[in-house]
């Protein structure tokens, strides 16, 4: 089976349905080159591996986001983050446009600290 062009992995697609600003900004990762999101799973993941999922921002359509993982939250984390994965968008000009959708939601909050489940 084939997503986006892209052979997909034994995990399938995941699925992130994020529903308001402020958990955008919980779960987008501006520090991370091409931008990403954590993702909220109790599948396992190892760092490095081909992620697909499709993302909804706010009630509008899914969209399909391929890229990496490179942060994992096992569960049982400690300090109560939940159990998830970092996913960096890939380098191609269909996640340059999600990264400047997302972007373009937060930029009024730049600067606000608001917890992350990442930082």
């Amino acid at each position: 089976m084939t997503f986006m062009g892209a052979k997909i992995g034994k995990k399938g697609i995941l699925s992130c349905e994020i529903k308001d600003v402020a958990e955008l900004h919980k779960l987008y990762m501006p520090f991370i080159e091409n931008g990403g999101v954590f993702v909220k799973t109790s599948n396992i993941y190892d760092l490095g591996d081909d992620v697909f999922l499709l993302l909804s921002l706010m009630g509008e359509e899914k969209f399909p986001v391929t890229g990496k993982v490179i942060w994992v939250t096992p569960s049982g984390a400690s300090g109560l983050k939940r159990s998830g994965i970092g996913v960096q968008f890939s380098d191609n000009s269909e996640m340059e446009k999600a990264r400047t959708k997302i972007e373009t939601i937060l930029a009024p909050y730049k600067g606000e600290h608001i917890p992350t489940e990442t930082m």
